[in-house]
């Protein structure tokens, strides 16, 4: 407890420089004028009784050091009886960075009654600024973006930074403030002056406010590429065509296909497949030339729609209803149990797609308007129009190729492949009313049960309809067995490895799933008293498992046959699901590759299933380098070829407020980033390809589907490239494919002089060299 003998010498100390509180705060403690009305307990932290230091801006603060330990802290709590909050809306703490790095925060609020409001904060370097700590759960999520606008930022004259906050207190009976540096590996200091709250009346509004301008952009940052008028818009785009004109005039030394004609050819089959050669896999275009997929995901002008209703507040510049770009306006509704949509805000009515409209801008005829000469024909009013879609088609593809790109990725708008210049690939996303089952990581929906015949229905419809216009098309490379599907928990514990099985368990014998869990045991144990030992578990009667919400142990050392069991179980399971999509595919797309199924989570079941009933396994990885995202020497145990289906590294200096799982510091970074994912790729040799996530920016306020408004496009919401990055990526691509050839080539003088050795007979004592001369692998197919 801080005495009040110290109130005293602080005040003749440091008097002058003091700040006041801004007007509609109510401060509860000064750090530097302490009085007898909190106490103050620390643990693992300092706060030693003269410490005030005077700030290069003119303010007093004192230094609290919290020093190296699992969760060192400091806690406010009243000196009697409660802190009444009910009145206020926003908790408030004038606090400084003591470091020369930016400091993780936690901070939690509790109420009598045991529940707590927490928040992680993460605290920049600079000058002082006035945390701000919503009392009620708020979240960018809750405003309907995954991240919110930059921090700090001035509200009301004071430097400020506004705090996300989770969970739920009685403010009427607040017992205690406590602030925590997690598990710092060396002593860190901040610097604390007023505690204290305030109504918080419009703060939320200030921050989010006005924060698109009308060309979808952020009002928050400026940077080179950002567009302030048509007209510099429009000579922009004409100078990247130049630009482009020069680099697409530049490809050498490609098939058609963008197969690279340097070095050993392949057998020419006419469509794509694989194959393995001197220890690596291939692509192998329809020509029979190596390919290495390099792929560009949702390159499309339908994926950058926003949702308006209800925030229209947060538009500095949306169309009026009876203006040339309001036609780019519509409705939908993202308002449903998936993980995408819990927490989230604004998830339905009317959006706005600033991306076509600034399409509009550029591909559109002039709108022409006024008043005619008396005499002269009447000019017809603006009418809504709609970019030109085929230019922007052309454009993009100009773009893939001139970039170094081969590969239209998935989620790109179908009519692209359809222009025979960039191969391409499908998703099949299997839709209906099949039963699912939840593993905890449901981010995009439950696992599909496909034990289900309603599945396998699902499944034939779905192939039939993707491969109805594509079944005898070179360019399609083939198609992805939907996407990053829940095959295990969010964790890495026992229960997220196994939580399909243990998921499974938790349903009625209304779930095949379930009904064929129960035949396994059945056929295993014979009866529940052969279970109950196996599992170490008390079993009473076969029936209570077939009971909903039966919840199975977890694995233990002393019981090997639960995990045995649940292991076979998610075994079966994969294979079920993988070979009812691979048998649709033979039938309705025999030339076509199985790409596999996208993987963000996965069981070694699943790949392994993955891997026996497609011809390629492919994973989103958000890392650094791809064997920061799976064990590749297990991967190779498994003899497949490897495709990693996204990834991407963002910043937060081009606008969209996100910076993506894997961030970087800054759009410099972002460059030399690519180009060492690209160099580690290339030096595994089971993998025949990567796709960058994607083509384009994300809104500002966050896209339809799930609120992400990231910044790792190769272009703009204004639909400019980032110039420097494009330019690294599009070295780091042409030295990749020229890798590929020089190894191609190596490969070809390999096999020749392999063929010129000497071969012995079996009569001189040595079994002859079967097939010499001739790839090796597997080659089409591999179902």
């Amino acid at each position: 407890m801080i005495r009040r003998s110290l109130s005293a010498a602080f005040a003749l100390l440091f008097t002058p420089a003091l700040l006041a509180a801004p007007a509609g705060q109510q401060t509860l403690f000064n750090f530097v004028r302490p009085a007898d009305v909190v106490q103050v307990a620390t643990v693992d932290a300092n706060l030693p009784q003269y410490n005030a230091e005077q700030t290069a801006d003119g303010e007093v603060l004192r230094r609290v050091t919290f020093n190296p330990a699992t969760a060192p802290s400091l806690s406010l709590t009243p000196q009697t009886g409660v802190w009444d909050w009910s009145q206020s809306g926003m908790m408030t703490l004038r606090i400084q960075n003591a470091m020369n790095w930016a400091l993780t925060l936690d901070v939690t609020v509790q109420s009598k009654d045991g529940k707590t409001l927490s928040s992680r904060v993460d605290l920049p370097t600079g000058p002082a600024q006035t945390l701000l700590l919503p009392l009620q759960a708020n979240t960018p999520r809750s405003q309907g973006m995954r991240a919110g606008p930059p921090m700090p930022m001035t509200i009301d004259g004071q430097r400020s930074l506004l705090a996300s906050s989770h969970g739920e207190i009685d403010r009427s009976q607040v017992v205690s403030v406590t602030l925590s540096i997690p598990q710092p590996n060396a002593a860190q200091s901040i610097l604390l002056e007023r505690f204290g709250v305030q109504d918080g009346t419009g703060v939320i509004q200030t921050v989010y406010g006005s924060i698109v301008d009308g060309y979808g952009q952020s009002t928050r940052a400026k940077w080179p590429e950002r567009v302030s008028s048509d007209e510099q818009l429009k000579a922009a785009a004409a100078k990247e065509q130049q630009q482009l004109k020069g680099w697409l005039a530049a490809r050498t030394g490609l098939d058609q296909y963008g197969g690279v004609l340097k070095g050993a050819a392949f057998d020419a089959s006419g469509f794509f497949r694989t194959e393995k050669r001197k220890g690596r896999w291939y692509l192998v275009t329809p020509e029979g030339h190596p390919f290495y997929s390099l792929g560009l995901n949702a390159v499309t002008a339908d994926d950058s729609q926003t949702y308006v209703t209800g925030r229209e507040w947060m538009f500095a510049d949306l169309p009026k209803p009876q203006a040339p770009l309001a036609s780019y306006y519509g409705t939908s509704e993202h308002d449903n149990d998936n993980g995408a949509s819990q927490g989230r805000g604004y998830n339905t009515g009317r959006w706005y797609n600033f991306y076509t409209a600034n399409l509009q801008r550029l591909y559109g005829e002039p709108c022409l308007t006024g008043k005619t000469e008396p005499g002269a024909e009447p000019v017809m009013p603006c009418a809504p129009e709609v970019f030109d879609a085929k230019r922007w088609q052309t454009h993009a593809l100009d773009r893939l190729q001139a970039w170094g790109f081969n590969t239209i990725g998935n989620w790109s708008d179908p009519v692209l492949g359809l222009n025979d210049r960039v191969p391409y690939t499908l998703p099949l996303s299997i839709v209906g009313d099949y039963n699912s089952i939840s593993t905890g990581a449901d981010w995009w929906g439950g696992m599909p049960d496909p034990f289900d015949p309603r599945f396998a229905m699902a499944t034939e419809r779905a192939v039939a309809i993707a491969a109805r216009d594509h079944r005898d098309d070179p360019w399609l490379i083939g198609y992805f067995a939907d996407n990053e599907l829940a095959w295990a928990g969010p964790g890495d514990d026992p229960q997220s490895r196994y939580a399909l099985a243990l998921g499974t368990l938790l349903m009625t014998t209304d779930a095949p799933a379930k009904r064929a869990f129960l035949k396994q045991l059945r056929d295993k144990y014979r009866n529940q008293q052969g279970l109950s030992k196996a599992w170490g578990v008390d079993i009473p009667a076969w029936e209570l498992m077939e009971d909903p919400g039966f919840e199975g142990p977890l694995p233990d050392a002393e019981h090997p046959e639960i995990e045995a069991d649940y292991t076979y179980f998610q075994k079966v399971f994969a294979d079920t699901y993988f070979k009812t999509l691979s048998d649709s595919l033979k039938w309705h797309a025999p030339n076509h590759l199985l790409l596999g199924g996208r993987f963000a989570v996965s069981t070694p079941e699943a790949v392994a299933s993955c891997a026996q009933y497609c011809d390629v396994l492919s994973f989103n990885f958000y890392t650094l380098q791809p064997q920061d995202g799976y064990d590749f020497a297990k991967l190779r145990e498994l003899d497949k070829p490897v495709m990693i289906t996204e990834f991407n590294f963002g910043s937060r200096d081009r606008g969209p407020f996100w910076g993506g799982v894997t961030e970087v510091a800054n759009e410099e970074a972002r460059g030399p980033a690519y180009a060492k994912f690209i160099k580690q790729a290339l030096a595994e040799p089971s993998i025949v390809g990567v796709h960058w996530f994607q083509y384009l920016d994300q809104p500002v306020t966050g896209r339809l589907l799930d609120g992400e408004n990231g910044h790792f496009g190769m272009v703009g919401i204004t639909d400019l490239p980032f110039t420097g990055f494009v330019d690294s990526v599009r070295k780091t691509n042409l030295q990749a494919m020229d890798q590929l050839g020089q190894e191609a080539a190596k490969a070809q003088v390999d096999a020749e002089q392999s063929l010129k050795a000497p071969v012995h007979t079996p009569q001189d004592g040595n079994a002859g060299r079967a097939g010499a001369g001739h790839p090796g692998g597997h080659s089409g197919k591999g179902h």
